[in-house]
């Protein structure tokens, strides 16, 4: 959906104008090598004009435009998202976004994540591509160039520029959303259209992961030995996808079909380039450039974090072979007669299956002609799209029984004959090196080191040379002969208004909030790599002794892999990507020398320790762990939540203790219907009249915290919403004193009240305001003139779209909540704006431009001596610092 124009880099040198690129990418680990292959290469030949990022698999938006931004600025290529939609009826609205599958455009319903779901969050999954397992952040540059909420190029657009330019080669290393969207728009362009590369689809491969050893005892299964596929989250159910076209079947019909000549780079070939350990420690010893140097690590860290020993036999050059392939043919074989350096080809016969026979069966499973007089984009009844679509990863229909292996094709490219067929020019095996006396065995291998050491068109910079004096240094405060408060742990979902929240509770006097720990959901309003902003904000503050517990990305009842409940979050502005950056503003922040990262130990059960485990992200239930072992015999904890009950629920299951320790908790969520009929929240549902985000989010969970023995205050959704207006709010903050955190609060929520006012897709901004009002009355409590109830209520959690998340006031109950019903809205502004704008505890570094001007000067002596105590252990054992640390 989202997109980079790469800037041109100066003229060609020879006589013919170089070739133009157009690459469309997830952003996974081999993409970025892949992307490094296509920047190296010399510019007088070929010239990557544009790269548009697809976010339906791999990678997660907001994440995924700001690493590329990251990797054209280190490149010196510094030359990205906006929504439309497709109806129901098929029209293609202008600026489409690409979050889902062609099938699903349009559809409201909650759920619709058949394809995505085969991607993990983590285990090498969606968490760590976003992170990059956490070397983005430890290596790459920061430049200006960032996402901007409604102010970026969208994908269809920057295809249009480019293709529109002139002729064009274009490489798909993801799903075809995108490009399937801009070919099915405009037609007319295909012209300029010179040739597709295509990495995915498996054609008469066989998939050697999952064999069982030939030594096995007969306890031994295999798993997905022998599939023409590489679902290993799906084999039980589809054997027979690639994870690029099951991505989006229908939009890879589009373009297999678009009658634009094809070279597709299918598992058939990559399966025969694994990223061997000859390979792989020749990789180690030509690391001369600064994105030779990124590219190892990140597959180091990828090799260092594989569940099993088998990385070398498993991880293949999928994308960045496809990118090879593609350049040697663009080089030296324009006619296709003269072969390709890297790889075998041949021409084939095949299609892309969409749906399974029997055709014209209507099962309810396939939206292109569910409840369609005419059929979505006028699709033939009874043709090859109107049978039964593969609905998710566990899809009855799929199943065989009896049978390990399923029956589904969806997303199959499969070798056929007849008027479907297409003739494909296939990638079969990759070339041996010509060279007997390397040690290399593949000739592409040797081609990718070559290119990139290259000294020409090499990266500027990583982070640490980037800034003369680059320094990372922990903020903690002093708390030596310091009374401290109650003991409180924020549970967030990492909303814009959790941010706010935070901010607000590490403002608070010590002697009166003692904050020891954070929890984040993954199944709300953020993805789970936005923990690094969680570590800015806490840097930003002087406040790195908090430990951040990384929760579950989904509600307790529902598959590992799925999307139940989470999927009524927006994908697009207004909801994931906006959050994913706090809308825009995540990278004005400094930058934390903590992240988000997939270091691990053996203790926690790795397979292996890799480089730094001491550097591990902990989990949730892990840091209430370690703030339960610390509290003193009298203590007890305070728990804010400000997003799905998930985590607090899964202390109660998992800690039989908990409750016993448990001092109170205050719940920022649900909605009681009053005389009104007032209406919840949850907009993306409209069949579900009354529920509120943080109960719907995850009901089970709910269920669980509410009709516990917990001491309970409730803060539903009707006071929330008296504190859910903007102006007061602004107007208290503009007059208040002013700090860095205060001037950051209010430059957010002004973008905020400016979205509401100006574009539909933010209408409910209003929902994230409210969310303070919880930090603001656990803190001030009788100071904003509350008022309470005590009500008998419970959550259904019926596994009913239409029901759940609901709260029902009972006659009978086994516990009584209170519920905040009143309070002075505007003594409650007033309080917001002067505890923002009290200069104590403010922060510590203000913003990244600060911290960058730190770094850009001689440091004093006190930050040299403790740079020089650390050194070698980077951004670990830090020396404690006061409130103001070295600055």
């Amino acid at each position: 959906m989202l997109s980079a124009a790469v800037a041109t880099g100066g003229a060609a040198t020879d006589k013919a104008a170089p070739q133009r690129i157009l690459l469309d990418t997830d952003m996974d680990t081999d993409d970025l090598l892949a992307l490094m292959y296509l920047l190296k290469q010399n510019r007088s030949e070929f010239e990557l004009k544009a790269v548009t990022i697809n976010v339906n698999a791999w990678s997660d938006a907001g994440h995924a435009v700001n690493h590329l931004y990251d990797i054209l600025y280190m490149m010196d290529r510094d030359g990205v998202g906006g929504d439309g939609g497709i109806s129901d009826a098929g029209t293609i609205y202008p600026n489409v976004g690409g979050y889902l599958p062609l099938i699903d455009q349009g559809i409201t319903t909650v759920g619709e994540c058949r394809y995505r779901q085969a991607v993990p969050v983590e285990g090498g999954g969606r968490l760590d591509v976003d992170t990059n397992r956490g070397i983005r952040r430890s290596f790459l540059p920061q430049g200006n160039r960032r996402y901007i909420p409604l102010h970026q190029p969208t994908t269809q657009q920057v295809m249009i520029e480019t293709i529109s330019a002139g002729p064009t080669t274009v490489i798909l290393i993801g799903s075809h959303t995108n490009f399937a969207i801009f070919l099915m728009t405009y037609p007319h362009l295909k012209r300029n259209v010179e040739h597709i590369y295509i990495m995915g689809g498996g054609v008469r491969s066989k998939n050697p992961t999952g064999c069982c050893p030939k030594n096995a005892t007969t306890s031994c299964t295999p798993q997905q030995c022998g599939d023409i596929g590489n679902l290993f989250t799906s084999y039980s159910t589809n054997p027979n996808a690639e994870f690029n076209i099951f991505g989006d079947p229908f939009a890879a019909y589009q373009v297999f079909h678009s009658g634009i000549p094809i070279t597709l780079v299918p598992l058939d070939a990559t399966n025969t380039i694994p990223v061997n350990k000859e390979f792989f420690y020749a990789f180690q010893q030509h690391q001369s450039t600064f994105e030779a140097e990124y590219c190892f690590k990140s597959l180091k860290m990828a090799r260092d974090t594989w569940s099993d020993d088998q990385f070398h036999a498993r991880y293949f050059m999928w994308d960045s072979f496809t990118s090879g392939v593609a350049i040697s043919s663009m080089r030296n074989d324009k006619n296709f007669q003269h072969g390709n350096d890297f790889a075998e080809l041949v021409y084939m016969n095949i299609t892309v299956i969409t749906s399974n026979e029997p055709y014209g069966v209507y099962d309810s499973s396939n939206p292109l002609f569910n409840v369609h007089t005419i059929p979505k984009f006028h699709l033939q009844k009874g043709g090859v799209h109107s049978g039964h679509v593969q609905t998710g990863i566990t899809d009855n229909f799929c199943l065989i029984k009896g049978s390990r292996k399923g029956r589904c094709e969806d997303g199959y490219t499969k070798e056929i004959s007849g008027p479907e067929a297409v003739r494909v020019r296939v990638a079969t095996k990759a070339k041996l090196n010509t060279d007997k006396n390397s040690h290399l065995n593949r000739e592409f291998f040797k081609s990718f080191l070559e290119v990139l050491t290259l000294s020409e068109n090499s990266g500027r910079f990583d982070i640490m040379s980037q800034f003369p004096f680059y320094r990372e240094v922990l903020y903690k405060p002093d708390f030596v002969n310091k009374s401290r408060g109650k003991v409180v742990i924020f549970d967030m979902d990492m909303s814009p208004g959790d941010f706010i929240s935070l901010i607000y509770l590490l403002k608070a006097p010590s002697e009166i909030v003692d904050l020891k720990g954070i929890l984040v959901s993954c199944n709300g309003w953020a993805n789970a790599a936005t923990v690094d902003v969680v570590y800015d904000i806490l840097h930003m503050m002087g406040r790195d002794d908090i430990p951040v517990g990384r929760g579950n990305s989904t509600a307790l009842g529902t598959p590992t892999l799925g999307c139940k409940y989470v999927s009524a979050i927006p994908q697009g502005s207004g909801g994931l990507l906006d959050c994913d950056t706090l809308y825009g503003l995540a990278r004005s922040l400094p930058r934390s020398p903590r992240r988000c990262t997939s270091e691990n130990s053996v203790e926690h059960g790795a397979p292996r320790n890799t480089g730094h485990p001491e550097l591990r992200q902990p989990l949730a239930f892990e840091v209430w762990q370690s703030v339960k072992k610390q509290l003193d015999p009298s203590e007890k904890i305070t728990i804010l939540t400000n997003g799905p009950l998930t985590n607090l629920a899964n202390i109660l299951l998992c800690d039989k203790n908990a409750s016993s320790v448990i001092n109170s908790v205050y719940v920022v969520g649900g909605h009681i219907k009053d005389e009104n009929d007032s209406r919840g929240n949850v907009f993306t549902v409209p069949s579900n009249r009354y529920a509120e985000f943080n109960m719907f989010l995850d009901p089970l969970a709910a269920t669980i915290v509410m009709e516990s023995t917990l001491d309970i205050t409730l803060i539903p959704l009707s006071s929330q919403r008296k504190a859910a207006s903007f102006p007061p709010l602004l107007e208290a903050l503009k007059h208040a004193q002013h700090t860095p955190e205060s001037s950051f609060v209010l430059h957010l929520l002004s973008l905020l009240h400016n979205f509401q006012q100006k574009h539909k897709l933010y209408h409910h901004m209003g929902i994230f305001l409210g969310e303070l009002l919880g930090a603001v009355y656990l803190l001030e409590g009788s100071n904003i003139e509350q008022s309470l109830q005590l009500k008998t209520i419970s959550i259904v959690a019926n596994n009913t779209e239409s029901m759940d998340g609901q709260v029902v006031v009972e006659q009978q109950s086994a516990n009584l909540v209170k519920v905040l019903v009143d309070f002075n809205s505007e003594e409650y502004c007033n309080r917001v704006a002067s505890h923002l704008g009290n200069m104590e505890r403010s922060a510590v570094i203000g913003s990244f431009a600060e911290q960058r001007a730190s770094w850009s000067r001689q440091p004093n002596k006190k930050v040299a001596a403790l740079d020089k105590s650390k050194k070698g252990k980077k951004g670990c054992c830090e020396p404690q610092e006061s409130w103001r640390g070295s600055e």
